[in-house]
Formats: structure tokens, sequence, C-alpha cells
């Protein structure tokens, strides 16, 4: 990628949505070449999208507004080989399958995915036919424990319609691309909100020079979480102020909410070294303004492509790693406490209004307001 084709990146969404950085908020740290996920090389991310009908919510028809997001940590000829990964609740009002075991082992493996609440079993069981089918011999005389997590979307969709499919898991993972990717009302975000205002899905990257190697770290979010009162975008509070264009809500549900956070890196880091980089996911969102309300599953899962061979060798009793020190870990937790803050506000940015069940309304954050921030 060019320079030039790099900054548009960093600016728009494929489809030309704008990002963060087109309205001159200028987060610190150096973004890789699309500022995404995938600047980790070999990570791919996929979506499924549905959305349809309007009007008075009838369960089982509608209206839809989800999808599936699949995270492919890496590329397809190696996807069975597991990756060294962490995570941590700070609030565990949520789900992540497969959480027992990356804590016993440090380890995940196939594709990662994201949807509403009710559809996480849906999106893990199907992760494991995509395997069983894709995979030659992945599941032979064996098992496997895929990541599947959720939020909350039921504002806008008909969530107890359990619309979300297996062909959606598999449309999500079958188009999972490297390279500048969708933001916002997109897959597993489609429906989700954030500070009272539209959101869903986001990412950035950061580059790490470490010992004389240019290191990348990538996050993406499912951002569902926030109250409009609390929201502060580089250091300015402006959530109380910012009363108009106001959330239209005409059920009777709870406004639930939560933030699934992806965090990848190429480093060579251990298991408990991921763990430590997922938990500074919490220092971004408190730069965003949020205190981590009861309702909200803020979990966050961080994997390190690094050591592939030694990971690939399981007929090896010995193996030999690199890996960077903990005393040296600083950069990378800079990057992603940088990392989420631009992420769920790249999921805000690039997005629009959205009407979805009983005429329940999210509007897009007004850009404008934005632009004032970055003058």
């Amino acid at each position: 990628m060019n320079r030039n084709s790099s900054k548009l990146s960093h600016c728009n969404t494929p489809s030309g949505q704008s990002r963060a950085r087109a309205l001159g908020l200028n987060f610190s740290g150096e973004p890789g070449a699309n500022n995404a996920i995938t600047d980790v090389a070999g990570v791919k991310v996929g979506y499924s999208t549905l959305i349809d009908g309007e009007g008075d919510l009838c369960v089982g028809k509608g209206p839809v507004r989800t999808g599936v997001t699949a995270i492919l940590p890496r590329s397809e000829p190696n996807i069975a080989v597991p990756v060294f990964a962490g995570y941590h609740s700070f609030n565990g009002n949520g789900e992540l399958s497969g959480a027992h075991y990356i804590e016993e082992v440090g380890q995940l493996c196939f594709p990662i995915t994201i949807t509403n609440t009710h559809s996480c079993g849906v999106a893990r069981d199907a992760t494991l036919q995509w395997v069983s089918r894709t995979v030659k011999d992945a599941l032979a005389d064996d098992f496997a424990l895929p990541v599947s997590a959720e939020t909350y979307d039921g504002f806008l969709n008909d969530i107890n319609g359990f619309h979300v499919k297996a062909e959606h898991v598999f449309e999500a993972i079958n188009n999972a691309k490297s390279g500048a990717i969708e933001e916002g009302s997109v897959g597993g975000g489609t429906g989700m909100k954030c500070f009272e205002f539209k959101a869903g899905s986001g990412t950035a990257s950061r580059t790490v020079v470490f010992a004389d190697e240019v290191y990348t770290l990538g996050v993406f979010v499912q951002a569902n979480f926030g109250q409009r009162s609390d929201l502060t975008i580089l250091g300015q509070s402006i959530g109380k102020n910012l009363v108009e264009p106001a959330m239209v809500k005409h059920s009777p549900i709870k406004e639930l909410g939560s933030i699934i956070v992806v965090i990848a890196t190429d480093a060579p880091l251990l298991p408990h070294q991921l763990k430590r980089l997922a938990r500074r996911s919490t220092l971004g969102l408190g730069r965003l303004g949020t205190t981590g309300n009861h309702s909200s599953g803020d979990i966050f899962l961080a994997f390190s492509t690094h050591n592939q061979d030694a990971l690939a060798a399981n007929d090896q009793q010995t193996h030999s790693l690199s890996y960077i020190a903990d005393q040296q870990l600083d950069p990378f937790f800079e990057a992603v406490v940088q990392g989420v803050e631009e992420s769920v506000i790249n999921s805000m940015v690039a997005n629009k209004d959205m009407l979805g069940r009983d005429g329940n309304y999210v509007p897009a954050i007004p850009h404008e307001v934005l632009r004032q921030i970055a003058e």
C-alpha cells in the first residue's frame, strides 16, 4: 500500500464512511498502514450483516438489526495452529466462550466470532461446523473450544427472534479479509449503540518500535456501552451538553450494553503478558469517560501471532520460544490504551442514524461537534 492510500484508509472506510481522523481527531500514537487490526499480518476480519423490516416488534419476524463478525487470528492455511492468548473481564455481565480454556492453557484456536447476546451459542457451534468441514482432520479424535463473544442489541433488534443462523457465521468467516475493513453498523455491531449514539464495529492499530524491530498491535471493538453524560473525547467532556440529537425509546425495555475488545499483535508475547495487555483496555475505556456500569459486560481478549512454528510442532516434547521481557512491555500497554480509545470513536463516527424495533431510534454522533473538538 502506498502512502497516499494508507492515509486515505486512516480517514475513511472502504465504502467511504468517515473515520475519526477524517474529522481532525488526532489520537496519540503511530497507526499501521490501515489503522486496523488487520495490519497484524495474517489477521482477517469478515462480516455478515442482517438488516430487515421496520415498525412494531413481531418476535420471529423482526425488525432485524444484527449480524456476525469473524476475526481470523491466522491465515487460512494455518488457521488450526493455536495462538498464545489471554483475557480480562473488567465487568462480567457478558459472555466469552472458551474463556476457561484460555485461562488454563493460554491459547485459542480457529476464528473468533462476535454477535448478539442470544446468538453467542449459535456462533460458537457454527464455528465448529465450519472447522469440521474446512480444516482437514482438525477435529479428528479431538475437541475444540472456539471463542464466541456477544453484546446486547435488543434495543433495535428482534433479539428473541434468533435470526442469526449457522449460514451467517459461515458467511462472516468465509468473507474475512485483510487490509482496510468496514466499521460502524456492520457484522455483530449492526444493532449496537455507545454513549446513546449509534456505534458497533470499530478498529485501530499502532506500530511499536522495540529492539530495532517494528511490531504492530491492532484493536477491534464491538462497542455497545456508556451513558451520554459521561462521553469524553480527547480529554474534553462533551456528553453532558450534547443533549441533541436524542435517542428515542418507545419500548419498555432496559438499555443494556457491553463492549468486547479483541487485541492482536505480532510481538512475541506469552499468555500472562497478553492478559496484562487485555487489562489495559480498561484504561482506554476510562479515557472515554465510562465508569463500567453494572449491566455492561466488558470483556477483553488479546492474542499474539508470533511463535507459530513452536505452537505448530505438536510432536515435540520441548519447545523454544521468543518473548519480550515483562519490564519492557510499557510501549505495548500504551498502544492498547490508544487503540481502544480510537477504535470506539471510529465505531461511532463511521455510522448513521438507525431506526429499529417499535420505532426505537439511535442517532449518529454529529460530526460537526467532533470537528469543533479538533479545532
